[in-house]
């Protein structure tokens, strides 16, 4: 992606702005999670007994790749939106034998679910056999 890209788009990875202020700024890399994202925090000034403003820890993440929010685990969402102050990897029970990996949201994609009957897979559905009955009104 071009510089003018990177400055204006967020949809395609962090903007030039966001990067500086996590790398320069006030971020703080706190880790990194199996899909490569990168999970960051800037702790607030000041405190409730200084006088001086306080502000709320913020907690970030620049996405691997495409922007997308189902790519952050369970784990580092609940981190993300203050459900604990530790880091995950003091959260994390055992992986069960049945979790599978991680799959992209495919809708809108060409390999996105479509149902019998949904144009895109030509319209045509098997007909009712008798297991529907039509609503009449009594007169």
């Amino acid at each position: 992606m071009s510089f003018l890209g990177k400055i204006f788009t967020w949809w395609d990875g962090a903007t030039i702005g966001t990067q500086w202020w996590a790398k320069r700024v006030g971020g703080e890399h706190v880790g990194t999670d199996a899909e490569g994202n990168k999970y960051y925090r800037s702790k607030g000034t000041g405190g409730p007994n200084t006088g001086s403003y306080t502000q709320k820890e913020r907690r970030w993440v620049i996405y691997n790749g495409v922007n997308d929010a189902s790519r952050v685990p369970s784990e580092w969402h609940g981190w993300l939106h203050g459900s604990f102050d530790d880091l995950p990897e003091s959260h994390l029970p055992p992986a069960k034998i049945w979790e599978s990996d991680y799959t992209p949201n495919a809708t809108g994609t060409p390999n996105a679910y479509l149902p019998q009957g949904m144009i895109e897979r030509g319209g045509k559905r098997a007909k009712a056999d008798g297991d529907y009955e039509a609503w009449a009104p009594e007169g």
